[in-house]
């Protein structure tokens, strides 16, 4: 099966489950709107045509005579719209419950993605295909409940009751509602291309609107507005285009097909019913021949809008299911380690790793990091230090060898047990658009004020927070706008104090800091790694210097080891970086080297 089929097949599979999980609500919801239809457009008419063929006959259309019809014929009506209310009573609660779970079923299924699969697919076209994956569920629902069921039910009834009048009747009616749908199958399966070109175009538009707005800083920046501006539109202009093949293809084509089938079907259907019994056929037979068969073919041109309902609720769904189809690749055992308390010391034993198309980075690497121990990686960028981190972090997995803490194989333990022994404060700290009080708790959830505010003092976010317009309670914009990236990152190493976990992972934790705010945040950092194993990443060499061990790495290997003093005298790579630094930082003609 490809793909795409994979990727429908699986959301009916997650569709069914959820009709399944409230079969006391979905049985109802799905056949009261069938049962309404049978009462309003079969036995209502029905009674109808009886009423008027016992007038036919006596040439009594009095109310006194008639009056058992008549209410018959309210009671009908009645019953329908309360069998309607009901249905939809229950199939309101089935769309809301069922779009609610799968709301928190996408959300788990993106929460299981490896970090690979973020760097792959914008932010905005994710929360559309989620969002989109939990919203159709009301249309699928909806279509099956009103469409389907609420045609084809009553067409079986509608069946049983004109077999009594003539068994042509029902030969013809089936047949060619058959014939339409198999003349029209192969029309539709054409019209899927168009309709998935469509809706690519359609993430398409929604992606670049997205990516433009998280980055509308850098297009003001560098005036890029008017270029933004074209894209979009060449977008939008690409969806209109797609849209239209698709809209017309399902108007000129399919439609036009339809139609002399549906005249042909009502003409025989009221043939046959005026030749019921030699040409003497009743006022009945024909009144109900005739409802019958005008209401019935009603779903030959439903067909298309069917199937096109459906067709486009499961293929916007399906934009996320494609995303399942691929297993994430770094995954937890069926049966992981328990964590073991036998120190944190860390071990990187003949790592072989390498980016997905690149030339392998680390060939055979060796690397301890005692526990308790202060570690600063160096080096030129490019050369392997923050991918050591996400190894570590197993945001990836090595190719080959083994990375241990305490003993223990990080990939034999659960990634929330081994993420829970680690502290990481990110060269490029992310920032929930949450107050600034949520975003340091979202390191230990369970935080008290107390602990937030002690953090934030020892990272010295108190400095600038009470200038926040809510103090602690200021909303921080999407992406931590209002902050400046110092600001930032002391945020972040506020979340690494809350964390209190036994190994830190720094990678340019100061970086973004000015000299004066460094000294006070080194300060801190010095507090937080006592008695820790820490793993620091730095180009600004004076944040590392005083480290026990310095490890310079230089394309994926192991240059040299040392302490800062020892690395000096040896007149290699870290001392040529530490002569080229100006002001703490790495010059940039070495950088570019």
């Amino acid at each position: 099966m490809t793909s795409r089929g994979s990727s429908v097949m699986l959301v009916l599979r997650f569709y069914r489950r959820e009709l399944a999980r409230r079969k006391l609500l979905a049985i109802p919801a799905l056949l009261a709107p069938a049962l309404g239809n049978i009462c309003q457009l079969y036995l209502a008419p029905l009674l109808v045509a009886v009423m008027a063929g016992k007038v036919a006959t006596t040439g009594d259309s009095s109310f006194g005579t008639l009056w058992p019809y008549v209410l018959g014929f309210a009671g009908l009506l009645l019953g329908s719209e309360v069998v309607w209310r009901i249905g939809i009573h229950c199939l309101n609660r089935v769309d809301a419950y069922g779009i609610e779970s799968l709301y928190v079923t996408a959300m788990d299924e993106l929460l299981a993605k490896d970090a690979a699969f973020f760097h792959n697919n914008f932010a905005g076209s994710l929360t559309k295909r989620s969002l989109s994956f939990a919203a159709r569920f009301e249309e699928f629902a909806d279509t099956f409940a009103f469409e389907i069921l609420a045609a084809l039910v009553p067409l079986l009834f509608a069946s049983v009751v004109l077999w009594q009048y003539d068994p042509m009747l029902v030969v013809v009616l089936i047949s060619l509602i058959a014939l339409t749908a198999g003349v029209i199958a192969p029309l539709i399966r054409r019209r899927q291309a168009l309709v998935r070109d469509r809706e690519a175009a359609i993430a398409l538009v929604s992606g670049h609107v997205a990516d433009s707005l998280a980055n509308m800083q850098v297009v003001r920046a560098f005036a890029a507005e008017p270029q933004e501006r074209e894209e979009h539109r060449r977008r939008v202009a690409e969806q209109r285009r797609k849209s239209l093949r698709s809209w017309d293809y399902a108007n000129l084509r399919i439609d036009t097909v339809v139609m002399p089938i549906v005249v042909v079907t009502n003409v025989l259907g009221l043939l046959i019913a005026l030749n019921i019994g030699g040409g003497h056929a009743s006022v009945e037979v024909i009144i109900v021949a005739f409802t019958y068969y005008w209401n019935a073919t009603g779903i030959m041109f439903r067909f298309n809008q069917i199937y096109r309902r459906l067709e486009s609720t499961l293929t916007e769904a399906a934009q996320f299911t494609e995303l399942l189809v691929d297993e994430p690749k770094v995954v937890d055992l069926v049966e992981p380690e328990p964590l073991r308390s036998k120190g944190f010391d860390i071990r990187f034993d003949r790592v072989d790793f390498s980016h997905a198309g690149a030339a392998p980075l680390f060939q055979g690497l060796d690397l301890t990091v005692p526990s308790g121990s202060k570690i600063g990686l160096v080096g030129r960028s490019g050369g392997g230090k923050s991918t050591l981190t996400q190894l570590l972090l197993r945001m990836m997995d090595v190719n080959g060898g083994s990375i241990r803490i305490g003993g223990q194989d990080i990939s034999r333990l659960k990634q929330s047990d081994l993420r829970s022994l680690l502290a990481y404060v990110p060269q490029d700290p992310a920032m929930f658009h949450r107050t600034l009080r949520d975003n340091i708790r979202f390191a230990r959830p369970d935080a008290t004020d107390a602990e937030i505010t002690r953090a934030a003092k020892a990272a010295h976010v108190s400095e600038f927070c009470d200038a926040l317009p809510q103090g602690m309670d200021t909303l921080l914009g999407e992406r931590g706008v209002k902050l400046s990236g110092g600001q930032r990152q002391r945020v972040a190493l506020a979340r690494a104090i809350l964390r209190d976990s036994p190994i830190l992972l720094l990678d340019e934790a100061t970086s973004a800091l000015d000299s004066e705010s460094e000294l006070l945040v080194q300060q801190a950092l010095w507090e937080l790694m006592e008695g820790r194993t820490a793993l620091v990443v730095a180009h600004r060499l004076s944040t590392v210097a005083g480290m026990d061990q310095l490890i310079v790495l230089d394309r994926g290997r192991i240059a040299e080891q040392g302490t800062h003093e020892e690395l000096l005298r040896a007149e290699g790579t870290y001392a040529q970086l530490w002569r080229h630094q100006s002001g703490g930082f790495l010059g940039e003609e070495v950088a570019a080297r």
